[in-house]
């Protein structure tokens, strides 16, 4: 490896640990973490300041001498757009490196694909020169051509790219449960963890196992499709075009139908909480559709769990409200014999709803933080004159 890529190198080297790290450790932390000579990273982190990449800023308390600098977002650094399209609304922010984000608009929908229209109206609005991509979580599986399917809003191979109109920006298309999982692995409860198990339940449930903190894709990229397992033992069809999946039983839809409330369609987000809360305050029928949501949840994670050995398991979405000991109880009688002695944590959401939020951020600057992500941006700098 010549000097010329050596640097390019340690430059992304420096750049990931900043972004992973929350832009929260000095320079001096970072130097003894990427084991680099202190010149050399003092060089690096200037060519990234006048590249307009990072810029540092003093740490709030240091000890005497020179003052402790802790690089950062550059305040005209690269920007991720990040959008949650769920069954019935949308939220767009802005994220720059190391995590931080700011909400730039959100809205209903009628739950049609033309939702997509709008959300690329609103998407372009917030274009500019500091935007280096587009990153999408979406409720339902995303194929690798960009095709999403939401079987219960009826929408079938929608092309999310041409609906969009973002012309040549760069966009990330993601299933909402699978990035909400990358999001854990990165800045959660799975970050760390060698094999993981994230379950995100919205109207219905879905997730990813991660390996290493990476999600597993599948073939075509629709991988991670629990909620359309048979887990629970029915044999109701679904609208996926299954028989007995786990969607039936669990989500807030599986909540509505309990109650004898319309379900589907993306309808029902408000009432769903009014079930919960009203569990919470003992509400005879509330709890048994809260309960009945949960045992079935359980079960499920336990079938999961005998299937796929993850080390840790964490909930998001509605999932947080359902972790409990109706849940706890459930997943421990579907555990095999050989798992209950010491079977894994199943955990709360560190990230809480902003799950897939976070996650279609990450997969911008994944995209980013590669050579060519970084060049392509240095050659849009100008250039300081001598």
């Amino acid at each position: 490896m010549d000097v010329g890529d050596l640097r390019a190198l340690n430059r992304l080297r420096l750049l990931r640990e900043v972004h992973d790290g929350g832009a929260s450790r000095t320079r001096s932390q970072l130097t003894r973490d990427l084991e680099l000579a202190r010149g050399t990273a003092s060089v690096l982190v200037a060519g990234l300041v006048e590249d307009e990449l990072l810029q540092e800023k003093p740490a709030g308390e240091h000890a005497r001498g020179r003052p402790t600098q802790i690089p950062g977002p550059h305040p005209r650094g690269p920007l991720a757009l990040a959008a949650d399209l769920r069954e019935d609304s949308w939220t767009i922010a802005a994220c720059e490196l190391g995590g931080g984000s700011t909400v730039l608009a959100a809205s209903g929908h009628d739950g049609t694909p033309a939702a997509l229209n709008d959300l690329g109206a609103a998407l372009r609005a917030h274009l500019g020169p500091r935007v280096v991509g587009v990153g999408l979580s979406a409720s339902g599986p995303v194929r690798e051509d960009g095709l999403l399917d939401i079987s219960h809003l009826g929408w079938r191979e929608v092309p999310v790219a041409e609906a969009l109109g973002l012309g040549g920006v760069p966009l990330r298309i993601g299933n909402d449960a699978r990035l909400a999982g990358l999001a854990e692995a990165r800045r959660g409860h799975l970050r760390g963890v060698s094999v993981g198990l994230h379950l995100h339940v919205d109207f219905d449930p879905g997730g990813t196992l991660l390996i290493g903190g990476t999600p597993l894709t599948g073939a075509g990229g629709t991988a991670g499709e629990f909620g359309h397992m048979p887990l629970t033992g029915g044999d109701d069809p679904c609208p996926c075009g299954a028989r007995g999946c786990l969607s039936l039983a669990v989500g807030r839809n599986a909540l509505l139908r309990h109650l004898g409330l319309p379900a589907g369609r993306g309808r029902g987000r408000h009432e769903a909480e009014r079930i919960i809360e009203a569990a919470a305050g003992g509400e005879p029928e509330a709890v048994k559709a809260v309960e009945s949501n949960a045992g079935a949840l359980g079960k499920g994670i336990g079938a999961l769990i005998n299937a796929l050995d993850p080390a840790t398991v964490t909930l998001s979405g509605l999932g947080v409200a359902l972790t409990g000991d109706t849940l706890q109880r459930a997943c421990h009688g579907a555990l095999m014999a050989m798992r209950r002695d010491r079977p894994p944590p199943i955990l709360p959401s560190a990230l809480g709803d902003r799950g897939p939020l976070v996650g279609a951020m990450e997969s911008v600057f994944d995209a980013f933080l590669t050579r060519e992500g970084v060049e392509c941006w240095r050659a849009t700098r100008p250039k300081n004159e001598m």
